[in-house]
């Protein structure tokens, strides 16, 4: 039997639902919506088309960080993306910062959406959480420990200004952990950079 508009409507609702505000093509399709009746929607602007395979609702905010993080399991937000997701940033970043392992590669059509990061396969995991966006969706990223590593880390490809206040931020949180600072640190080979840079706050 075919689909009233009722029926694709509200199984677009319920994709939209169980995947955060996304509708993927796929789960589209297991629910009986084809990619010709997602685009026919996107032409008449009830839905809007934000990636391969990713569609929201026209009337609802689309989330770019989750859309990104779907797009690619290598992804893990860092640098000023993590920093804005730890509560240490007083800005909003101009374009999202994701790290994946040196070994691997994100598509074209992804990197170009963002500054990419790459580091050794054996540390692309060492503190990386989940954490909510503004939207209030799960996406991964780099503890604060693990994000004011990087930056320490990559210092001559971040403003100075972020560098400073976001350290200062961390310092006088009553959530900071230095003890796993002090292992990443040594992971990476940074004590003495590190503790360095942490005396002066601290």
């Amino acid at each position: 039997m075919q689909m009233t508009s009722m029926d694709i409507m509200d199984n677009l609702s319920t994709v939209s639902r169980q995947n955060n505000g996304l509708i993927l093509t796929k789960a589209a399709e297991a629910n009986g919506v084809s990619r010709a009746m997602l685009s026919k929607l996107c032409k008449k602007g009830t839905l809007f088309r934000i990636a391969a395979g990713q569609y929201v609702f026209a009337s609802e905010l689309g989330d770019e960080m989750l859309s990104l993080s779907r797009r690619s399991g290598l992804i893990v937000f860092s640098h000023e993306s993590a920093l804005f997701l730890n509560g240490i940033s007083e800005r909003t970043p101009f374009e999202h910062t994701v790290t994946i392992p040196s070994s691997k590669k994100l598509a074209a059509s992804i990197s170009e959406h963002c500054k990419v990061y790459y580091v050794k396969d054996k540390l692309a995991h060492l503190g990386k959480t989940t954490l909510k966006t503004t939207l209030g969706n799960p996406v991964p990223a780099y503890d604060p420990e693990r994000t004011i590593l990087d930056i320490i880390r990559s210092r001559r490809r971040i403003a100075e200004e972020t560098l400073l206040s976001s350290l200062k931020l961390y310092a006088a949180s009553p959530k900071k952990n230095l003890l796993n600072l002090r292992a990443y640190a040594e992971a990476f080979g940074m004590t003495e950079k590190v503790r360095r840079y942490m005396e002066v706050l601290l």
